[in-house]
């Protein structure tokens, strides 16, 4: 059997869980991951390159003889490292920019899905001169609560719902004049506010042929309740029940086949992983939102019941092979809760001693974010620290073996929300 050598984009969770399952393939020849953290460490070699310079990863594939670059996060991909790698002839898992404009420009998106009569909300878009009509287009919709999107990458922190004028006047401002969200708000889409239950779905595509992995359910919001700011993510669960089969297959029809579809239409045939950020409302799913890779954390909680040789799918994808196979998932339930730093996603210090990861269950997966390793000791190194992953035949018992293991691992300053998967469990 042949072995391929691979190069995993990232330093997050998702890598993290990534290349755990990469490492259980047996045509798995050597692992990098740049930048990696302590947890991808534990399946191969981290290397210090900085994905955004492409010229250096283009270096580093050649000399160590790289034969996949799987890439993790957005940026790179919005960036175009598919787009320069491929002309290399290098194989790549991921979408080239024209294709990850679906997450790069949420205008660009949602112009996209009214072409091809996507469900979604309804929507205006505004320039970053244009506030002032923003707002006053805004006091004519009266209407709230009411949806503030900046159109480039924010992280996860580019999105604002406003209850009234006061508050769409204050997000305003902070789009404009934040520094970190200022270039990501270049330009502003102005949406309607969706009722109902958010899920996401996954699907792997290789531009033509395209299969549901499997779907999970985010917390976005810092606090319990899904109160206060957004974040990238504060904990997730799979399968999510909102998603039954009959929409799921609605999903299908009216979602991810116009999307493939379209993007082949236009020319940008989309390789790799579309996450569907989905709203089912009472008029059935609509979209929220496009994403080009993984979820953080939900990669974390959609990839322990794979069944599937994950290192394979992704060679099927990049040689166009997808047709050739079929997605396999266990039937149990996981749990992933999001262990941050107290004060994220706002101002946090780093540099917490962790202990007690070795003193979980057998079966429960601590997947690093925020890491590092200094004087044999494991500190804390960002907003989202680590990600703790339970199990069970009910989700009930996934988030039981999840909290109950939480407690075993500990750092100063520790915050995490108490009620991941709680929607879950007011459902049949």
């Amino acid at each position: 059997m042949d072995t391929y050598n691979v190069l995993l984009i990232g330093s997050g969770g998702r890598e993290h869980s990534i290349a755990w399952k990469l490492a259980q393939s047996e045509r798995l020849g050597k692992l990098y991951t740049a930048p990696g953290n302590p947890g991808t460490a534990q399946y191969g070699t981290n290397v210090s390159i900085d994905p955004l310079k492409f010229e250096e990863v283009e270096s580093f594939v050649t000399d160590n003889k790289i034969e996949l670059v799987v890439v993790g996060p957005e940026a790179p991909l919005v960036a175009g490292i598919a787009d320069y790698l491929s002309d290399k002839n290098i194989p790549v898992f991921g979408p080239k920019a024209s294709a990850a404009l679906l997450e790069g420009s949420k205008e660009f998106a949602k112009d996209f899905m009214m072409k091809y009569e996507i469900p979604t909300a309804d929507y205006a878009v505004f320039g970053s001169e244009e506030f002032d009509d923003a707002l006053k287009f805004i006091q004519l919709k009266d209407s709230y609560p009411i949806v503030l999107k900046a159109d480039g990458l924010a992280g996860g922190k580019g999105v604002f719902i406003c209850d009234n004028e006061e508050e769409a006047q204050k997000r305003l401002n902070k789009l404009k004049h934040d520094k970190s969200l200022s270039e990501a708000a270049d330009r502003l889409v102005v949406e309607e506010f969706m009722e109902g239950e958010e899920a996401s779905v996954f699907v792997i595509s290789d531009g033509h042929t395209s299969h549901v992995i499997h779907n999970a359910q985010d917390h976005k919001r810092i606090g319990e309740g899904d109160t206060g700011l957004n974040t990238g993510g504060m904990g997730a669960y799979c399968p999510a029940p909102v998603l039954t089969d009959e929409i799921l297959e609605e999903v299908r029809e009216k979602i991810i086949n116009p999307t493939i579809a379209g993007m082949q239409l236009e020319e940008s045939a989309y390789s790799g992983i579309l996450y569907l950020g989905l709203m089912i409302t009472d008029d059935g799913p609509k979209v929220v939102e496009y994403n080009c890779r993984f979820g953080d954390p939900e990669c974390q909680v959609i990839l322990p019941p794979l069944e599937n040789d994950l290192l394979d799918l992704f060679l099927a994808t990049t040689q166009q092979r997808l047709d050739e196979k079929s997605i396999h998932i266990n039937n149990d339930h996981y749990c992933c809760v999001v262990l941050s730093s107290e004060g994220y996603p706002v101002e946090y210090e780093k540099g917490k001693e962790i202990t007690g990861i070795d003193e979980v269950d057998e079966g429960i997966f601590v997947f690093h974010a925020g890491t590092t390793q200094k004087d044999g000791k494991l500190l804390s190194n960002g907003g989202r620290v680590l990600n703790v992953v339970g199990s069970g035949n009910t989700l009930q018992q996934a988030i039981d073996k999840t909290y109950k293991n939480i407690d075993h691992v500990q750092f100063e300053n520790r915050y995490y929300r108490k009620d991941i998967g709680h929607k879950g469990l007011r459902r049949p």
